[in-house]
């Protein structure tokens, strides 16, 4: 049975109703569809599902979505980097020359930190190396230069390749292109070197951001020749200059290509787990490698 205006059961059901977040004197039953607070009409914002409120609309730009999600992202789905593009590339490149300096100041820097598999020390008279439990120098090594011209070399590469890898990939991503790279070419050096044979130095790294260059370019679409005459002619000094650590040039090829491979032809929907995934594959085959290097030495 209809009731009358005015009746009571009304009045309760009106009551009931909550006040507009934003205008407490006006009673509604409309939500915004994110924050879910109530919103009277001059205050819905209409959405592609539903309405919003005008907070919520400043906040995510009126996608339904948070703020970060509208910001332009590169080919590997970082977002582009609004502040100074070669961050990352200029810390590395700051640590490096800290370290040289320090060994400028210090010799023996370079017998506590380069990369040996097992020997005997005479300057510190003991037996050193990663075999022996000091894995770090698989890290410190990454970092460590003797010479001006070395150290001028890698850090030229390190600018020139850096500074495009890291905006292309973000911060994040290169930072682990990077230190995978110099990872996968000390383990090599570790695996095939002499035991006693010392390695030093980023060139490692630097090979892994060489081949991700070529693969990134490759998936742009860009002309491969520059790069593929860069890449030719670093693997001529490789195979044909004495006292280079070819294997640290090869690991970190090979590792850089395959993080860069799995960071920019990731599928949208799942692109973090195929390029965590990726990182993860490289260091456990790292890892891998190390421990059954060490195995065979001990």
């Amino acid at each position: 049975m209809d009731q009358a205006p005015g009746s009571p059961d009304q009045h309760q059901a009106a009551q009931g109703l909550p006040s507009c977040y934003r205008h407490p004197d006006r009673e509604t039953g409309i939500r915004c569809t994110r924050c879910e607070r109530p919103i009277c009409p001059e205050c819905m914002v209409s959405a592609s599902v539903g309405f919003q409120c005008p907070e919520c609309v400043r906040s995510g730009s009126g996608t339904g979505h948070a703020a970060t999600a509208s910001r332009p992202r590169t080919i590997t789905g970082s977002a582009v980097i609004s502040g100074d593009p070669r961050l990352v590339t200029k810390i590395l490149l700051g640590v490096n020359l800290a370290v040289f300096l320090a060994v400028l100041a210090d010799k023996t820097l370079v017998l506590r930190l380069d990369l040996v598999g097992a020997a005997f020390s005479p300057q510190l008279g003991q037996v050193v190396g990663v075999a022996d439990g000091e894995w770090y120098r698989l890290v410190t090594s990454m970092f460590l230069h003797q010479e001006i011209w070395h150290i001028a070399f890698n850090m030229l590469g390190l600018w020139w390749l850096g500074g495009p890898l890291e905006a292309a990939l973000g911060r994040v991503r290169f930072l682990a292109l990077y230190m995978l790279s110099g990872l996968a070419g000390s383990a090599l050096t570790y695996l095939l070197a002499a035991p006693n044979q010392g390695a030093l130095g980023a060139s490692g790294a630097i090979f892994g951001l060489l081949g991700a260059t070529i693969v990134l370019m490759r998936r742009m679409n860009y002309d491969l020749r520059p790069v593929i005459a860069l890449l030719a002619l670093n693997l001529l000094f490789t195979f044909t200059w004495s006292g280079i650590a070819w294997e640290a040039h090869i690991g970190g090829l090979v590792a850089g290509g395959v993080i860069a491979f799995g960071m920019v032809h990731a599928p949208a929907r799942r692109r973090s787990l195929v390029q965590f995934g990726t990182c993860a594959l490289v260091l456990m085959a790292i890892i891998v490698t190390v421990v059954l290097r060490t195995q065979s030495l001990t």
